[in-house]
């Protein structure tokens, strides 16, 4: 004990200075930062029974990171990373958990929305049953006591499945009513409350919805999911990939086709954030072709020429657009 306490007294300015140090480098600021990520092949990821392709679709990824001041600093001196500050990523009432909640959401989303699209597109069968409606972002300005992750069931006892249901049931009330709303979440059952706000002659509770569905599909599709993957910008490959397994005509034709954009069940493509993490990613793989949302095409083709990149871009709108020029 004497020894301990003799070291302590001789090293206690040492060892202030360390736990001040690792407190400096391992607190998190406010900030997120965002790199140029990668490619994800999805050849090893997606399996319907004897079908193959001849050639790779890849998913392009950002990098994301919680900033610390050593992290903050590199990133800033690296010169390719933009800090974001945390309102800027997440609402200013959310924890790092519901952002995660609802990034993992859009991505089961983006499973299903796939799938469908796909399936749907090469007129193979497939049945959509048991919707399931989820809270995704809450707005700031929201009157409402609504959780990320609460899955709806019914607003004033009145069941509801899907992004439609909820928007015809609320515009039989009035600007300002405050409705009830019943949520399943964590298996818990809750009663919610939202007031409402009208805008553009409809009402509005204040949330981003996020659907998704169970589904059968025949031939049988095996999705191996990655627990690192989040959010929804990757449906447009995840479906473009099973469609051209499930077609005659080989579309990929050996080639390294890579890109991004969200989708849904009827394969209309949306725009994503991040593009120009993503364009550098693609170019740096050396893809063949690089697939982005008609909404992203702008500021993509700016990047590729202000960074003089070796990069074939080809704006989207559906996945039936990037069907038809790989058929080309």
């Amino acid at each position: 004990m004497d020894r301990l306490k003799r070291f302590f007294k001789e090293n206690y300015k040492s060892l202030i200075i360390l736990v001040i140090f690792a407190f400096i480098c391992y607190t998190p600021l406010p900030y997120y930062i965002d790199s140029p990520g990668g490619l994800t092949d999805l050849t090893n990821r997606i399996e319907i029974k004897d079908k193959k392709i001849n050639g790779s679709y890849n998913l392009t990824y950002v990098s994301e990171y919680r900033a610390t001041l050593p992290i903050l600093l590199y990133s800033y001196l690296k010169g390719d990373c933009e800090i974001l500050k945390k309102e800027d990523v997440m609402g200013s009432d959310e924890t790092d958990q519901d952002y995660l909640k609802r990034d993992y959401l859009s991505y089961k989303s983006s499973l299903n929305n796939a799938v469908i699209a796909a399936y749907k597109l090469a007129d193979k069968e497939v049945n959509i049953s048991n919707n399931k409606l989820y809270v995704g972002y809450i707005f700031d300005d929201a009157n409402t006591n609504l959780k990320i992750g609460d899955e709806i069931v019914s607003i004033n006892d009145i069941d509801v499945s899907t992004r439609a249901d909820v928007n015809n049931l609320l515009n039989k009330y009035n600007d300002s009513d405050k409705i009830s709303i019943k949520v399943i979440n964590n298996k818990k059952e809750y009663e919610r409350y939202a007031v409402l706000t009208n805008q553009d002659g409809n009402n509005y509770i204040g949330f981003m919805p996020i659907e998704i569905y169970d589904y059968k599909v025949s031939p049988n599709v095996v999705i191996k999911e990655e627990k690192r993957e989040y959010g929804g910008s990757g449906g447009l490959m995840l479906s473009l990939m099973i469609y051209d397994m499930l077609n005659s005509k080989d579309l990929a034709a050996g080639k390294k086709v890579a890109g991004t954009g969200t989708i849904d069940i009827n394969g209309n493509v949306g725009a994503i954030g991040g593009i120009e993490f993503k364009v550098k990613a693609a170019s740096k793989a050396k893809a063949d072709i690089f697939f982005v949302p008609k909404d992203n095409y702008k500021d993509a083709i700016k990047y590729k020429k202000d960074n003089k990149l070796d990069l074939k871009i080809v704006s989207v709108d559906s996945l039936k657009d990037a069907t038809s020029y790989l058929l080309k």
